[in-house]
């Protein structure tokens, strides 16, 4: 086996890890993202998104080439939105909303090894999604939460039939917390997303041990 094959063998194996931490500087208090991505990677979290929804682009590239040196060899980087960010900064891939380029299009532009997920609110969207090439698929919000203020939670019921429906994997968001990441592990979902669970933490380190703790 080449070392690049291997090399991207791992990394998608890394999508099944338990944690999925999202940096997202409003959500978060308008920590340093840098800060954040250091804290989860030196805790163990192997999956890592940043998100700006506010900051321009000069901002969102600078932090995206600060996160990718952080992650390198350790943990799964990923962009939201962006896909010339994602292309430009080395990330290993991007996420993607329903209103975003389709997946066809971002993939030939990152090329085939790139890793790209996209948010679904449905199993209509989810089956689409894995039908059109997305490695892996969010499902969510599973529980109410003010980062999609306008989306109604789909509840944990979604997630155990896309469960059942899915060959991909599927990544858990929305609203998840150390109250109810539980109900997420019961539903057979082996991936929970987390924001303001870990970000906003005042101890990043004992917030994630106790979020992977829970969801054992």
């Amino acid at each position: 086996m080449s070392v690049t094959i291997y090399t991207n063998l791992k990394k998608r194996q890394r999508l099944n890890s338990p944690l999925y931490a999202i940096i997202d500087r409003q959500a978060c208090g308008l920590k340093d993202p840098e800060k954040i991505a250091k804290e989860c990677v030196s805790a163990g979290v192997r999956i890592l998104q940043l998100r700006d929804k506010t900051e321009g682009i000069g901002a969102f590239y600078k932090n995206a080439l600060l996160i990718k040196r952080i992650t390198a060899n350790r943990a799964l980087f990923i962009i939201n939105d962006r896909a010339d960010i994602a292309k430009l900064s080395g990330a290993d891939g991007l996420h993607l909303g329903q209103s975003d380029l389709p997946i066809k299009s971002a993939r030939a532009l990152l090329g085939p090894r790139a890793i790209i997920g996209k948010s679904c609110h449905s199993l209509k969207q989810a089956l689409n999604a894995e039908k059109e090439g997305a490695d892996y698929v969010s499902i969510g919000p599973i529980f109410k939460t003010p980062t999609k203020p306008g989306y109604r939670a789909v509840g944990l019921g979604l997630l155990r039939e896309a469960r059942t429906r899915l060959k991909v994997p599927i990544v858990a968001i929305g609203g998840i917390n150390k109250d109810n990441i539980a109900l997420i592990k019961k539903a057979n979902v082996k991936t929970a997303a987390v924001v303001r669970a870990v970000c906003k933490s005042k101890n990043v380190t004992k917030a994630v041990g106790d979020l992977e703790r829970l969801f054992q």
